[in-house]
């Protein structure tokens, strides 16, 4: 299996599956390529017709979004475990799961994951009411289920993937969170898979202008 990724220093989208794979020592063939603009369409369709990175390729199969790839990784490989066993928590699960897919537009905008970087923005009123939105997720969840463990469900899932690039962004731009949220993001952060990532993303030399935002601080 091999899973075909873009800069760990900027490529959001590439760290959730990957975090999921190595969080649950599932074996694979790690393929990086760089977000830099010249050829990115030619380079990436090699790999999937999308053109767009993660791409998950297991055999004859290939899964070119990032929350296809987590599902296809939970059935075929955790036995379901990337979601919580629950009915009711799994589906709770997979609702912020998605709201992190496709929300937060504001946000994605405005901090672009970079992990080197230590910047300072000015958000705007969009940007905050996601942030806001963010840090109510993670309250509630923690809240309602700190008893089973120290994740958003209580044990770690795919749900916990998606919003670590989130974690990252946060610590990059400084963003003040309430203490719960905020404990969640130091736990997510002092992940061994994301202290893994983030290593490698700090070995990285290329910049990529587009996600160089702010000013440093």
């Amino acid at each position: 299996m091999k899973l075909v990724i873009g800069n760990k220093n900027y490529s959001t989208w590439s760290l959730r599956p990957w975090l999921l794979l190595t969080a649950f020592a599932v074996p694979f063939d790690e393929i990086q390529e760089s977000l830099a603009a010249e050829g990115i369409k030619e380079r990436f369709q090699k790999y999937s017709a999308a053109a767009k990175v993660p791409v998950l390729i297991d055999g004859d199969l290939t899964v070119w979004d990032s929350l296809a790839i987590c599902e296809y990784i939970s059935e075929q490989y955790l036995d379901g475990q990337g979601w919580p066993a629950d009915p009711a928590l799994r589906a709770e699960a997979r609702s912020v799961t998605a709201e992190m897919h496709s929300s937060f537009t504001a946000l994605r905008n405005e901090m672009p994951m970079n992990c080197r970087a230590i910047r300072q923005i000015e958000p705007s009123a969009g940007a905050l009411k996601d942030v806001e939105r963010i840090d109510t997720i993670w309250s509630d969840c923690r809240r309602k289920y700190a008893g089973i463990g120290p994740w958003l469900f209580g044990e770690f899932s795919i749900a916990d993937c998606f919003y670590a690039p989130v974690v990252l962004r946060f610590a990059t731009y400084d963003i003040q969170l309430s203490p719960t949220a905020q404990q969640y993001a130091a736990t997510l952060l002092q992940h061994e898979k994301m202290v893994e990532w983030v290593d490698a993303a700090n070995r990285e030399t290329e910049i990529i202008p587009a996600d160089e935002a702010g000013t440093p601080r």
